[in-house]
């Protein structure tokens, strides 16, 4: 999977995403990621990108061109890529403007992102970008949530760290990818490793069975328990059974006194 980061701050973005488990699914050949400077596509001599904004107001804008002429390079790439492997083809790259504007990430957002083969994120910073460019290459807006950043590079970095986990052979054991956090909308069971016994706090024993069976019906019900307390707008979403809806409506309305 290829991922095109237009940004102000290449090297903020690679620093972050050259490490861990991202990073070494890139030295294997399983995620491309290329951050693409805006600045290099500015049309003056001083490399600026940034003007003040029609109608006054605090703090400069960054302008439409040098974004544009970013982008269209970035497009230029995948449309030859394409063209390699299936001749013919043309195809405009799907484009994530980070915005608290946009709709709110989630799980469900990633695992629609995972299945593109090339995902462009553009990182506005100062004010904004102007919003004649947005309007001509954006095709998904999207926020990590309810507050403002300096610029769009870390939601970049953390969609991009979400959706890559979901790319086949990123993570050691990809059944790990499956059944984590917000998987059918239910937090992750309480998970627990050696010693058995520690500050004199004893690992669940239907762990210790050896049941596995019974394990993954107290997990589930854990699950269940877990949301309902902590996230109980997810409830709604969950497919439950009967016995863990009742089970979840019972959390609920303890957490509410009733």
């Amino acid at each position: 999977m290829q991922f095109y980061i237009m940004t102000l701050f290449p090297d903020m973005v690679m620093d972050g995403l050259n490490t861990s488990i991202i990073g070494r699914a890139m030295d294997k050949g399983l995620l491309d990621i290329e951050a693409v400077n805006i600045r290099d596509y500015a049309f003056n001599k001083h490399n600026s990108v940034d003007d003040y904004p029609y109608g006054g107001g605090a703090g400069m804008l960054m302008q439409a061109e040098p974004v544009y002429q970013c982008y269209e390079a970035v497009k230029k790439k995948i449309e030859t890529k394409a063209l390699l492997s299936d001749p013919g083809t043309r195809k405009s790259p799907r484009v994530i403007y980070l915005s608290p504007q946009g709709k709110t990430f989630n799980q469900t957002m990633a695992e629609e992102f995972a299945q593109e083969e090339d995902l462009v994120f553009l990182c506005g910073h100062y004010e904004g970008i102007d919003e004649r460019v947005l309007n001509e290459v954006v095709t998904d807006y999207v926020s990590i949530g309810d507050y403002v950043l300096t610029g769009g590079e870390l939601p970049a970095m953390i969609m991009i760290d979400a959706i890559s986990r979901l790319v086949p052979g990123v993570l050691h054991n990809d059944v790990s990818a499956e059944f984590e956090s917000f998987q059918d909308n239910l937090l992750e069971y309480p998970q627990y490793s050696r010693p058995e016994i520690w500050h004199d706090k004893q690992v669940p024993a239907i762990l210790l069975s050896g049941h596995h069976a019974n394990i993954e019906k107290w997990r589930r019900e854990q699950s269940v328990i877990r949301t309902a307390k902590n996230r109980p707008d997810l409830i709604e979403k969950a497919k439950l059974t009967k016995e863990e809806q009742k089970l979840a409506e019972e959390i609920m309305l303890e957490a509410t006194g009733q």
